[in-house]
């Protein structure tokens, strides 16, 4: 089987999670340059089978836009431009950053890196991917 690919974009950093090839598993797998986003899918794409990416979609409390919510759409239409027979799904990623956050304090993480943002996107990401294999076993 094909891997499923989780991106939890942002405007200066995405981070990125995977599922082991049987699609059980989500793992953190880096944190990128947003800009970075297109080259890096394509090359991951290369090396690795994809099915899917799923895409974490921003938005508040009363399912209203947030200011991510614009930025990701943009991301959205690049990644069908380059990727057009890659099926893509919008995900609720409400609340991803701070279960992030929490996690790594459960995960007795210190203080300075548990502010390490890029790690917090990574982590994000790895929910995100984990929560939607959850609803869709």
């Amino acid at each position: 089987m094909a891997r499923i690919l989780a991106i939890d974009y942002g405007l200066k950093r995405t981070g990125i999670a995977v599922t082991d090839p049987l699609q059980i598993i989500a793992t953190g797998l880096t944190t990128i340059d947003s800009k970075e986003l297109i080259p890096f899918l394509k090359k991951y794409t290369g090396e690795e089978p994809v099915e899917k990416i799923i895409m974490g979609e921003p938005k508040n409390w009363d399912d209203s836009d947030t200011h991510g919510t614009p930025l990701v759409r943009k991301a959205v239409k690049e990644i069908k431009k380059h990727f057009p027979a890659m099926p893509l799904e919008l995900v609720d990623e409400r609340y991803t950053s701070k279960m992030a956050k929490d996690a790594m304090l459960e995960m007795g993480l210190k203080k300075m890196q548990r502010r390490n943002k890029a790690l917090v996107d990574e982590i994000a990401a790895t929910i995100i991917l984990q929560e939607y294999l959850g609803r869709n076993a």
